[in-house]
């Protein structure tokens, strides 16, 4: 009975955990903390060396974990990339996300190198831990502080951010995988088969990553799955995208985040409630994983290297970053300012920290360096840059306006049984040209309902559109982005694309 009341005791206090985390995103969204920072304090006040006093040291436990919760976060990422609206973009991101994540790592591993006395390998994967960037962290401090960017920049930064984590993860375990060979042979690493591997990762990650999209595709548009199912469906799948890629020896984390690629651009049954699910399932991964990652941490370990882990930080947010970022735009034709910003929105989060266990995963010499010194850059990546990036954004100049506080939404609804036709619906703000009785309406745009005052009218009764009416239509399918152009006023239209 003894153990029945553990297992009780041990899920009480992990949704406790998480309540507590999910109650002190308010305290963060009031004073502007960077909310990942948060989470990770709540899970070092419950460790061992906190009030809690939780002894937590199963780093196989964190990895699971961890690795679920990065699927599900790649995955996520990859549905809210819009593959319509990356004109100018799509070409510099992607270049950050390979040939920046690389850049950093060597600069960083230089850093490390003269600083904890690594062997040059070592160094580059202390480099190469953390080396990506956290989009959720970026984007939440952005949306906190009520900036909206300049679409070029905000574009880039969010496809570099969504992207370039698989990058890291290749280059960890490929570097991880050298020294574990050398260490049991005592024979200098091959770098040919090394680089074979990493080939085939990447091509099997791609393969089964498309794959599984279309597959999911596929069974969603026919597939009539009863309450509300398809979003648990849709999760559960990016997790057997995720896992059957790294079973058959691929790369997983590009797989699904593929996998979300292609999900989120097709025309898919129910993706309104897919992708709304998905917003509250990335935020309760990322809590999950950060609470995690702090009780495995050990504040009076992490003392013991907190200087030189520092410099290794400051390193790489004011040389490492930058300097990559500098030689990777150089082609593309971005302002010295967009460079600059772009350069200090280099936020760590938890994937850091989730790489900087793999080492103690696969027992290499001073793995617990790694871990402890990728903790601390984290720590000191939210605090500086994470309570500095509004100012520099304003600063540099890259901001375009504010965010609207009641932004323009659209509510799409699917209709069973079918996929050509949809329900969206809008508020109709001042200025919108469709309360221009001079412009004719598109035929394929029909109106369902309006709600006005309270009241449901149908659109007889209703009569010409009004400001403020909520009003529903029903159009085909994936024309959403057409509709918008059609309800938005035109200074929002403007916002929202520079």
């Amino acid at each position: 009975m003894d153990s029945i009341w553990q297992i009780n005791a041990a899920l009480a206090l992990s949704a406790l955990l998480v309540l507590a985390g999910i109650g002190s995103s308010l305290i963060a969204r009031r004073f502007g903390a960077p909310l990942l920072l948060v989470f990770l304090v709540v899970g070092m006040l419950a460790g061992e060396d906190g009030p809690g006093g939780l002894g937590f040291d199963s780093y196989e436990f964190a990895y699971v974990i961890g690795s679920l919760a990065l699927a599900v976060i790649l995955f996520d990422g990859g549905l809210r990339t819009r593959l319509d609206s990356l004109r100018g973009a799509l070409a510099p991101a992607v270049t950050l996300a390979t040939l920046g994540v690389l850049l950093t790592a060597a600069l960083t591993g230089l850093a490390a190198h003269l600083v904890f006395g690594l062997s040059p390998l070592q160094a580059l994967l202390l480099g190469s831990i953390v080396a990506s960037t956290d989009a959720a962290a970026v984007f939440f401090l952005l949306h906190t502080g009520g900036l909206r960017l300049r679409r070029r920049v905000e574009k880039t930064l969010e496809i570099e951010s969504a992207t370039n984590d698989p990058a890291a993860v290749f280059l960890v375990v490929l570097l991880v995988g050298l020294l574990a060979s050398a260490g049991e042979s005592g024979t200098p690493p091959s770098w040919g088969a090394a680089f074979a591997e990493l080939a085939r990762q990447a091509l099997l990650g791609a393969a089964f990553g498309a794959g599984g999209g279309f597959a999911i595709v596929w069974v969603l548009n026919r597939a009539n799955l009863p309450g509300g199912l398809d979003p648990a469906f849709a999760v559960s799948a990016a997790l057997l995208v995720f896992g059957g890629t790294a079973v058959a020896g691929g790369s997983g984390f590009l797989a699904v985040y593929l996998a979300g690629l292609v999900v989120g651009n097709r025309s898919v049954r129910a993706f309104p409630a897919i992708l709304a699910f998905h917003d509250a399932a990335t935020w309760l991964a990322q809590i999950v994983m950060f609470l995690i990652l702090g009780l495995l941490a050990t504040p009076s370990r992490l003392l013991e290297t907190a200087l030189p882990a520092v410099a290794v930080a400051a390193f790489l947010m004011l040389v490492a970053r930058p300097l990559a970022v500098w030689l990777c735009l150089l082609p593309f034709g971005f302002s010295r300012r967009a460079v600059a910003f772009i350069g200090w929105v280099g936020l760590r989060g938890a994937v850091s920290i989730f790489l900087a266990a793999i080492p103690t995963l696969a027992e290499l010499p001073r793995a617990g360096l790694y871990f402890d010194v990728a903790f601390m850059v984290v720590l000191v990546s939210l605090v500086v840059q994470g309570w500095t990036l509004s100012p520099a954004a304003r600063r540099l100049g890259v901001v375009s306006g504010r965010r609207d506080p009641d932004p323009l939404a659209r509510i799409e609804r699917d209709l069973p049984g079918q996929e050509a036709l949809e329900i969206v619906g809008y508020r109709l703000r001042p200025g919108s040209p469709l309360l221009d009785p001079a412009r004719p309406r598109p035929s394929w745009l029909r109106p369902l309902l309006v709600v006005r005052g309270g009241r449901v009218l149908e659109p007889a009764a209703a009569g010409p559109p009004r400001p403020d009416d909520h009003a529903y239509f029903l159009a085909p399918s994936g024309r959403g982005p057409e509709i918008d152009r059609l309800v938005h006023p035109p200074q929002a239209r403007r916002r929202r694309e520079e």
